[in-house]
């Protein structure tokens, strides 16, 4: 057997594996049954299918021929930087990071830095236009989240809330 699509294996692959990663951490949850579902029924059952379709998917790289085979490229690694570290960035302004004395700094300045940190991983990076971006979602997060839900999180930095 030849792939005849490299990019659709392993796109195939890839649902393949976060659906196991699904369904066996579903497991560590009550399942139940159909009747009388569990909290890990519905993880359990989505992980399967989409762990189905990546079947599916890699099997359509061995019959589907593509004009020029579809590589693989390179991997992107300053996007993929950048993309994760603005994750980590978000989680730690939000939170803090009391082991080193980092105060939470709210929801507000963790969108902020998510946003400009993300956006520097584009190839046409504008301070303005993320400023912009990370205003419109601050706002919208705050109505949804703190208005709309009532969650209850920091939203400021706790040397400005007290």
């Amino acid at each position: 057997m030849q792939i005849k699509s490299q990019k659709t294996f392993f796109s195939g692959v890839m649902f393949t594996c976060v659906g196991a990663a699904f369904a066996l951490g579903a497991t560590n949850y009550n399942v139940g049954s159909a009747a009388r579902m569990g909290p890990g029924y519905f993880p359990l059952i989505i992980g399967t299918l989409l762990g189905v379709l990546g079947l599916v998917v890699i099997s359509s790289a061995f019959t589907v021929k593509t004009a020029d085979g579809e590589p693989v490229g390179k991997i992107a690694w300053k996007p993929l930087g950048f993309i994760i570290g603005a994750n980590l960035l978000f989680g730690i302004l939000l939170a803090g990071l009391h082991s080193i004395g980092l105060p939470a700094m709210g929801l507000i300045a963790a969108i902020y830095a998510l946003v400009v940190v993300a956006c520097m991983a584009g190839a046409n990076f504008s301070m303005k236009l993320s400023l912009i971006l990370a205003t419109v979602l601050a706002i919208g997060s705050y109505l949804t989240f703190i208005v709309g839900l009532k969650l209850q999180f920091q939203v400021w930095p706790t040397f400005i809330s007290g």
